[in-house]
């Protein structure tokens, strides 16, 4: 490891020798082969027991993925250098190249280098912005890198995440990135649009072909043709329509509802969903070989709830935002508000914290938005959190809701600012039936040891499988006084 550099900043250095060396193993899997001291010791590992396990479980709290690095340096067939990393509480951010070592007879790469450089982040750092998507975390770092990688491409993509996220931005990012920005970017929600028009709106009508096609109709395929077509909500399309989408796919034609003849079409696909689609298919839902033919590259974006370092960054972006729109400007959130934003686990995500920000800048008047602010809010979160826990809210227990502090249930205007108790996360623990409740998690070192034992020694899955999220696990594990090793044995 490499002495820590600040920021993102750092001069041409001779190429240092690698922390890492994996190599890939069964099912295109990535193991770890080699560890330096310097590595072992920082992560407090026995590098006996590491060597030869999936790196994914080595570095389960990594973000992004070292296998998926790995994979994308030999898919390119070079060097990717300064990649922002996250390796979890209580290791901190770094930055990492990966370089492909060596060739074998097909003339592809084996095994990957990695170096590690901590970073020593000093203040505020500048946000990355792209295509109207903010932040600075490892998360959506990786989120902008696959970006960039894939626009040039052709092929067709997944992008994945909750509701919420962003996922027609990404979509529309990667059209005005790659060989086709010039042509029509045209997008259907698959969701919205009843089983009965949907093959209509897809591949378009002629006059007469059902009650009420007056006039002759192009479809959404015709109008992207040259272009880019965006599928959003691609799980929810009826089978029978997936049946000809796939046909269209395989043979690049169209035929118009009632049409006597073909017609050729030139679109990329991108697919947008926020149901597993490998479940889809399991259950029946979703037709695999649509799925293999779609989902050639994926992008998954992150909850907020997993990037809530960019929430300043948000913050700020949207203030700007609301500022052109309504024609006067707030300045900035007090720490005591930003500090509340973080803390709230953000089901609805970035779509959830731009629609707050709006009604709170509407109904602010001052240069300044105080946590006090977001009272009403807050209340209303404590009611719908209320009607989960009577049994009200059937079906939606596992949606993550804000608790106030014991003696906090009520905001005093004459209150200071400076004495409003913060909010914080609502945290989740498996009971006994292994739904999932909003009681405050209480793990003890049993249960994590069990949970860590049945993951393969992968703490996200542990932490799935204790019903926590993954940075609660991390917190019991400081708390503990636990480490990976500790795990190990």
């Amino acid at each position: 490891m490499t002495e820590e550099i600040e920021g993102r900043s750092r001069g041409a250095l001779p190429v240092p020798a690698p922390d890492l060396i994996l190599a890939e193993g069964p099912g295109h899997r990535w193991q770890v082969k080699a560890m330096s001291d310097s590595l072992v010791k920082m992560l407090g590992l026995d590098a006996s027991l590491a060597v030869g396990r999936f790196a994914d479980h080595v570095f389960s709290g990594s973000v992004p993925s070292l296998e998926v690095l790995a994979q994308d340096a030999v898919s390119v067939g070079r060097a990717m250098l300064d990649i922002r990393l996250r390796l979890g509480a209580p290791h901190g951010l770094w930055s990492v190249d990966v370089r492909p070592l060596g060739l074998d007879d097909d003339f592809k790469a084996r095994m990957v280098a990695v170096v590690f450089r901590r970073i020593a982040v000093a203040g505020k750092e500048e946000p990355v912005s792209f295509r109207g998507m903010v932040g600075n975390s490892p998360a959506i770092r990786e989120v902008f890198r696959k970006i960039a990688m894939y626009a040039p491409s052709d092929a067709a993509v997944v992008i994945t995440g909750e509701t919420g996220t962003g996922k027609e931005l990404v979509a529309r990012a990667l059209h005005d990135q790659g060989l086709r920005s010039d042509a029509p970017f045209i997008a259907v929600n698959c969701s919205a649009i009843s089983e009965e028009l949907l093959e209509s709106e897809l591949f378009g009508h002629e006059k007469g072909a059902f009650t009420g096609a007056l006039r002759s109709h192009r479809g959404r395929f015709e109008r992207a043709d040259g272009g880019t077509l965006f599928l959003d909500e691609v799980g929810d399309m009826p089978l029978n329509t997936q049946s000809k989408l796939l046909r269209v796919l395989e043979e690049g034609t169209i035929e118009r509802v009632g049409a006597e003849r073909e017609q050729k079409v030139d679109v990329r696909i991108l697919a947008a969903t926020n149901v597993p689609l490998e479940q889809a298919v399991g259950t029946g839902r979703f037709r695999a070989d649509l799925y293999h033919r779609i989902s050639v590259l994926r992008i998954h974006l992150p909850p907020l709830r997993d990037r809530i370092e960019d929430i300043p960054y948000l913050v700020e972006h949207f203030l700007k935002i609301f500022a052109r729109k309504y024609g006067r400007r707030i300045y900035r959130l007090t720490p005591e508000a930003v500090s509340l934003l973080q803390a709230y686990m953000w089901p609805g995500n970035v779509r959830e914290l731009r629609n707050v920000l709006e009604r709170v800048f509407v109904e602010t008047q001052a240069d300044v938005i105080g946590a006090r602010a977001f009272g009403e809010w807050i209340r209303e979160r404590q009611d719908f959190l209320a009607e989960v826990r009577d049994g009200h809210g059937a079906g939606r227990s596992s949606l993550p809701a804000v608790l106030l502090p014991q003696g906090a249930q009520r905001m005093e205007r004459t209150k200071a600012e400076s004495e409003f108790s913060p909010v914080f996360e609502a945290e989740f623990y498996a009971g006994e039936e292994g739904g999932r409740s909003t009681r405050p998690a209480n793990l003890t070192e049993e249960e994590i040891h069990r949970a860590y034992r049945d993951a393969g020694g992968n703490l996200a899955d542990a932490a799935r499988r204790l019903g926590v999220h993954r940075a609660t696990l991390y917190r019991y594990l400081d708390k503990l006084g636990l480490s990976r090793a500790d795990l190990e044995e």
